[in-house]
């Protein structure tokens, strides 16, 4: 018995490297200790919920918040798809509820992200209303993360009256109204035992940093993203470990 266990052992440290065409090897990665079965190995899913801001109107692809949060989470070892995106610029909650409603996500999710509302501030849509449909979103958003409300994470709205775009507006009341939203919003999902993100403030920095404002002079640049990753990411990965 010891020598069949010495020439499998021998055999196992022979198949773990394989010659290239130039004589080198490729060292094959071990096999996986599969001893401790309470270890959580499988690949997470996102689903990212919203408008522009979750869309990254006017910067790269690759710096959407959503996608610089899942390089985070990969850096960090957690094997996760890349996320999911149901979000249009220009979309209400009224728009975001009627995308869900003709073509629902057809799985559950490992986690969910929602940002929604600036755009019904923007077209004088009311509180009352936006109330009642971001109620719907955030139980819908609960239901795609597997009813784990831990799993679900809410972002508060930018403020833009800090943007040129605004510029000739009047952009104390876009503030205050933004606010009431965010009021509104921050409720709900507090109410519902939900996580809730507050990158208004960060968004505010841009009246005196213009690196925070994409090129279109509205939206958030890769900079002012990454800022919200660096609060959002690190709360994902705890709450999935």
């Amino acid at each position: 018995m010891k020598r069949i266990i010495y020439f499998t052992i021998i055999f196992l440290s022979l198949i773990s490297c394989i010659k290239k065409n130039d004589g080198s090897f490729i060292n094959m990665p071990p096999v996986a200790d599969t001893s401790n079965t309470s270890k959580d190995t499988s690949t997470k899913t996102y689903l990212a919920l919203g408008d522009s801001y979750t869309i990254g109107q006017s910067v790269p692809d690759y710096e959407r918040f959503p996608v610089q949060t899942v390089v985070y989470l990969r850096a960090k070892n957690i094997s996760v798809k890349d996320a999911d995106i149901i979000a249009v610029t220009g979309w209400t909650t009224g728009d975001l509820l009627n995308a869900l409603n003709t073509n629902p996500p057809k799985e559950n999710y490992s986690f969910v992200t929602l940002l929604i509302g600036v755009n019904n501030q923007y077209q004088g849509r009311t509180l009352d209303e936006y109330k009642l449909q971001f109620t719907e979103l955030l139980n819908r958003s609960i239901a795609y993360a597997g009813n784990n409300k831990q799993h679900v994470f809410v972002l508060s709205i930018p403020d833009y009256s800090v943007t040129p775009f605004a510029d000739g507006r009047d952009t104390t009341q876009i503030a205050k109204e933004i606010d009431e939203f965010n009021e509104a919003n921050k409720a709900i999902t507090l109410n519902a035992g939900v996580n809730y993100i507050n990158i208004t403030d960060i968004s505010r920095d841009a009246k005196k940093d213009a690196s925070l404002i994409a090129k279109d002079g509205l939206h958030p640049s890769e900079i002012q993203y990454n800022k919200w990753v660096d609060i959002l990411a690190p709360l994902v990965l705890q709450k999935l470990q």
